[in-house]
């Protein structure tokens, strides 16, 4: 069976999703790590919930003493796919070299849009906004060693609406997040 490992930052819905997709036969793999950047969040509950094993980073650690901690994690755990969903931490290029091509990333616009450091979350559906953007959605792309700049798997489009605030929009972009996101890893990995 094949693995996946998710890295997350937040509540873990896109994590939810893909456990869903796991759950309802749609994707033949299973999860066999959560990487959190961070104690006490969302997903870290959905982990426990499902059995999922878990490591927390330290809120200090980068550079070379990251890398090594997280290639020794991702070795024990043998990830086919690894899926950042809602990861706020960059990856090091280390980690990049060992698994290229083997890291996505989800991102709340249409790359190359609203990317790079910075634009996440809120964030980006504000500069949507104020772009006066007719249309916005989400990107699942590969992960290269610059932020959102990987190449690009799929892309769904939202209208952006007259009425539209950035936590409306960011409602409606993340809906098709949790569609894309697990279906470009069915694909990926059903491909493979």
């Amino acid at each position: 069976m094949k693995n996946i490992v998710v890295f997350a930052s937040g509540s873990g819905s896109n994590f939810q999703a893909i456990i869903d997709f796991i759950e309802n036969g749609h994707i033949d793999a299973q999860i066999s790590g959560l990487i959190a950047s961070r104690p006490n969040i969302g997903a870290i509950d959905r982990a426990y919930k499902y059995n999922i094993p878990h490591f927390v980073l330290a809120t200090d650690q980068s550079g070379a003493g990251l890398s090594d901690i997280l290639i020794k994690k991702l070795n024990e755990w043998k990830p086919d796919l690894i899926v950042l969903a809602g990861f706020l931490k960059k990856i090091p290029s280390e980690v990049i070299e060992e698994y290229r091509n083997k890291i996505i990333n989800i991102h709340p616009s249409l790359l190359p849009k609203f990317g790079g450091k910075g634009f996440y979350g809120i964030n980006v559906h504000k500069a949507v906004i104020e772009a006066g953007e007719q249309e916005s959605g989400c990107t699942v792309h590969y992960v290269n060693e610059q932020y959102d700049k990987g190449d690009i798997i799929k892309q769904k489009k939202v209208p952006v609406l007259e009425g539209d605030t950035p936590e409306s929009l960011a409602q409606k972009v993340l809906k098709e997040e949790h569609k894309l996101l697990p279906n470009v890893i069915a694909e990926i990995l059903n491909n493979n």
